[in-house]
């Protein structure tokens, strides 16, 4: 079999279409050239190499040779990954939303010669199905329409690219910035609490990791008891369902019901990574063992599977499934063959936590049943007549076992691309990982983040672009994303170590992030630098808000300017801060759930990063103690930093170094400050506990 020209590409996505009988084309000017040259519109199809459906229309269209034949013959065929060029991916989605009332993946777009959309959808099935026309029905139409009715299409495609460019432009969004939006946001959120399943919501249902911090950081504020319990019944709820791998740990994508029981099985990095921090958060909160557990079942499944322990980095993704007949089938369990993986005894307790019954949860196999926890380790023992410690045991080794039978099928495929956004998420979610848990585990995930920031320097930075968008492989040019979850780890990885190079590499970064990215007239940050080359296409300056699904990054940016701000003094990072919020003030009440993170964003700008200092020698007891109580409590922004009589005052950022002239390197204290105050030296950890609890104004005030 021949193949097409995607045989060479990066893109694990598009080189599984290399055999496809169709003429693909990268995105780039070379196929809007050839659009051009050969007076054809352009069919886009973006997708993911994790994608269900995108798998489905490569078997029943794209590898269809008679609808292959129709492409190639009328249209410049372009396949793209949206993982890989998410600024394609957001715009095309905008646009084909706005056509078909309806986005996601496989996203199928027509395009003028210029890139500019006038139709498009979704998957579409091969041939007229269940109300939906088929695809080489909607080919030779839109074939038909370019040759026969081409001005009424440019004039859609002018008035679409009219209106996605006026939608990016958020009019009236700007307003002046009132910390009264996190009211509101809170208020949205309590109102799409599911009370019985947790999450927010009906169906279906995905995890929204910055509403649940946002929960707890206001629950820490206020100490009004349903915000907790919301969080922790979503945190709960989540990790007892089919949505999170119960014998290998980490989260898929979503549930498609509201019960979090029956997930799309692909995993993403970037949902792990802040799904981590939540159940970290969660943990300092409630001391709960289970959000402690689920925490370390992702760390497990990631340092297993989703990562490069030798050489350092975080891998994107992992596929639902391990062929096109498959549909979660690596993932779930007939009766019969739990029964065959585990004695009759095991098998007599697995039953009864797993709910596994001869009719199960997923309907192209009904005797196939999703895993989830439906029955405590107590009731079962009460069922049974057994020692509740006994059926503990007997759960944790059975899952041992199942886990072991399960790694004997196919296994579905690990994209083991990189990306820098990705691995920033990661790189601080595994130093949080280090900070709050205790262990090997958590110096291991400690090093781990470190060695892949140190990659991501290496292999993905440069002092004149900052970040690219991927570790190794050709060059992709950085996003906003790229630069501001970049600034973000490598302040983490600083407050961790207080080397300096990774705050240098992280004011460097911001500062390009400000230069190249920022909006000098209407305030905030677009996704794309104002030097990059052109994208082709929708030329729409794109200004990403929404959490959807990592988070919003222009509020992420906010985020980064106020730690920066808050360690340099440097006024033009407050200001960048303030600008951002009032560029969005306007539209993130109404955005509710889906802008949790500016919310996020609006508590840390007003209430001010707190800094912990920690004096004393190295390995000295009341040091380490002050040091666990301090990483013990859940403050948004908190930072850490460990002072040694080996550490120069010179690694102290210029804000620190002003507010701790005299520090008693000798002795163990801690010193807390925010903003350009801090408290008088502490001694005793419970003491530290209680005032990182009220925070450096109620402390005052009390």
């Amino acid at each position: 079999m021949t193949e097409n020209s995607l045989k060479d590409s990066a893109s694990p996505y598009l080189r599984s279409a290399a055999h496809q009988p169709i003429d693909w084309c990268e995105w780039g000017e070379a196929a809007f050239a050839r659009a051009k040259n050969e007076d054809k519109p352009i069919l886009l199809d973006i997708g993911a190499v994790w994608c269900h459906w995108c798998h489905v229309i490569d078997r029943e269209s794209y590898e269809n040779p008679e609808i292959a034949r129709v492409i190639n013959e009328h249209f410049v065929p372009v396949k793209v990954d949206r993982d890989e060029r998410p600024d394609v991916d957001s715009r095309y989605q905008s646009a084909i939303s706005a056509i078909s009332g309806q986005g996601g993946w496989p996203l199928t777009g027509f395009l003028m010669p210029d890139g500019k959309p006038f139709f498009g959808g979704t998957y579409f099935p091969p041939e007229d199905q269940q109300g939906r026309p088929g695809f080489r029905r909607v080919l030779l139409a839109v074939a038909d329409a370019y040759k026969n009715k081409r001005d009424d299409l440019m004039r859609t495609a002018e008035s679409l690219s009219e209106s996605v460019a006026k939608a990016e432009a958020f009019a009236g969004a700007r307003a002046e910035f009132n910390l009264a939006v996190v009211d509101a946001q809170i208020g949205a959120i309590t109102q799409l609490f599911d009370t019985r399943n947790g999450g927010f919501g009906t169906t279906p249902k995905f995890p929204h990791a910055s509403a649940v911090d946002l929960l707890l950081e206001r629950y820490r504020q206020t100490g009004e008891k349903h915000l907790l319990a919301m969080a922790e019944t979503t945190l709960e709820k989540m990790a007892q369902g089919g949505a999170y791998d119960q014998l290998a740990g980490g989260f898929h994508r979503y549930s498609v019901d509201e019960r979090w029981l029956v997930p799309h099985f692909e995993k993403m990095s970037y949902d792990n990574s802040e799904l981590l921090k939540n159940y970290l958060h969660g943990w300092q909160v409630t001391k709960n063992p289970f959000l402690r557990d689920t925490a370390q079942g992702i760390i497990g499944w990631v340092n297993e599977l989703l990562s490069d322990q030798q050489g350092g980095g975080f891998y994107a993704s992992q596929d639902a499934d391990y062929s096109l007949d498959d549909d979660g089938d690596y993932f779930t369990w007939t009766l019969d063959e739990l029964r065959v993986a585990l004695s009759k005894e095991e098998a007599r307790i697995m039953e009864l936590y797993f709910d596994v019954e001869a009719h199960g949860e997923m309907h192209h196999n009904p005797a196939k049943n999703v895993l989830w926890i439906a029955r405590d380790a107590a009731e079962i023992a009460r069922t049974l007549g057994l020692e509740e410690s006994s059926v503990r045991l007997t759960i944790a080794s059975a899952k041992h076992k199942l886990l072991a039978a399960r790694l004997r099928r196919p296994t579905p495929f690990i994209d083991k691309t990189m990306y820098v956004s990705w691995n920033a998420m990661f790189a601080s979610a595994y130093l949080a990982a280090g900070r709050i848990l205790a262990g090997e585990l958590a110096s291991g995930c400690q090093a781990f983040a470190l060695k892949t920031l140190e990659r991501m320097l290496q292999e993905a930075w440069s002092e004149e672009q900052g970040f690219a968008h991927r570790i190794g492989g050709p060059a992709l040019r950085g996003s906003l994303d790229d630069q501001v979850f970049g600034v973000l780890a490598l302040l983490d990885a600083y407050d961790e170590t207080l080397n300096p190079k990774y705050f240098r590499a992280a004011q460097r970064t911001m500062d390009l992030t400000i230069e190249k990215y920022g909006d000098v007239e209407g305030d905030g940050f677009f996704d794309r630098a104002a030097d990059a080359p052109p994208m082709g296409g929708l030329e729409v300056r794109r200004k990403p808000f929404q959490d959807s699904p990592t988070p919003g990054t222009n509020s992420a940016a906010v985020m980064a300017l106020t730690r920066m701000h808050a360690y340099t003094e440097d006024r033009r990072y407050y200001d960048w801060a303030n600008k951002t919020l009032e560029a969005f003030a306007g539209i993130a009440a109404q955005y509710g759930l889906f802008a949790a993170t500016y919310g996020l964003a609006a508590v840390l700008f007003s209430e001010h990063p707190t800094q912990v200092v920690i004096t004393g020698p190295a390995g000295d007891a009341t040091a380490q103690k002050l040091e666990e109580a301090a990483n013990g409590v859940f403050r948004l922004g908190k930072a850490v930093l460990r002072f040694t009589p080996e550490s120069s005052l010179e690694n102290l950022p210029a804000a620190l170094r002003q507010t701790l002239p005299h520090l008693p390197k000798d002795k163990a204290v801690a010193v807390v400050c925010s903003g350009t105050s801090c408290l008088p030296p502490v001694g005793d950890p419970e003491e530290l506990k209680r005032v990182l609890e009220k925070g450096i104004a109620g402390t005052a005030a009390g």
